[in-house]
């Protein structure tokens, strides 16, 4: 079972974000790490080999500017090896270029199956997954809460809001997870020690046939034309209690829809 996961590599949310004020996109010069959300589909990638009995994880991700920590954090929990796309040309690119690139590279991997988070936390378009999956010609299930394998066939408990779904597919397929669907593991030393001598394969966009018009700002069907602060939370209702506050709050509750 071989299981390619796809990891995004994001400044730290610690620290504050800058956006370029030509773009006004995220500005992403300098260290990145692993998106939290990818923690969970490395996990599930590397209990799914466990499970099956052999195989490996391998890592896919795409930075302009040949950064690799978040890399070596998903290597030190268990990953095999990774395939890094970085280019300059990548800048700008818009969900659809990123599944565009994201193939192409994931091609290279041969897998079984592709592991992806539902959303990225710094765009949450939530789009790129399954548009990976139509280029790569696989079927695809969201918001798995729940993997495992059955002979040519992966069976997901999708969430859903009023429960789950219980679906099966061929593979191989693209399946994106939610942070609930496992806990991760916390690199060892041991592991991150290693991590260091573990093979990162390196490509640019040519490397991959991909034309540098077609991706990037110069491809993107989207623009940010502005960013504002997110207005502040208005102060809640004070409900006073005299006598009848059951019947305020249900009212309220009325007007949310929730009874």
């Amino acid at each position: 079972m071989n299981v390619t996961v796809c990891v995004k590599q994001i400044p730290d949310p610690a620290n504050p974000a800058s956006l370029d004020p030509e773009t006004n996109t995220l500005v992403r010069d300098g260290k990145l790490i692993m998106d939290d959300s990818d923690s969970y589909g490395v996990e599930m990638g590397l209990q799914l080999v466990d499970a099956a009995g052999g195989g490996e994880v391998t890592l896919v991700s795409m930075v302009p500017n040949h950064e690799v920590s978040g890399l070596r954090t998903a290597l030190a929990m268990g990953a095999a090896k990774a395939v890094l796309v970085s280019d300059e040309a990548l800048r700008g690119s818009d969900a659809l270029s990123t599944a565009k690139v994201l193939c192409a590279a994931v091609k290279r991997t041969s897998p079984d199956l592709v592991i992806a988070a539902t959303e990225s936390t710094d765009g949450y378009t939530g789009t790129t997954p399954v548009q990976l999956a139509e280029l790569l010609g696989y079927p695809s299930v969201t918001f798995a809460r729940k993997i495992q394998l059955a002979g040519a066939k992966v069976v997901v408990e999708r969430q859903t809001e009023a429960g789950y779904d219980e679906i099966e597919c061929p593979l191989p397929a693209v399946v994106t997870v939610t942070a609930g669907v496992v806990e991760p593991r916390y690199p060892s030393f041991k592991g991150i020690m290693a991590a260091k001598n573990k093979p990162v394969e390196e490509f640019g966009v040519a490397d991959l046939g991909i034309d540098p018009a077609s991706i990037g700002s110069q491809g993107a069907r989207q623009e940010v034309v502005s960013v504002v602060p997110a207005p502040e939370r208005d102060a809640g209702e004070i409900v006073v209690d005299e006598g009848d506050a059951h019947d305020q709050i249900i009212a309220f509750l009325e007007t949310l829809k929730v009874i």
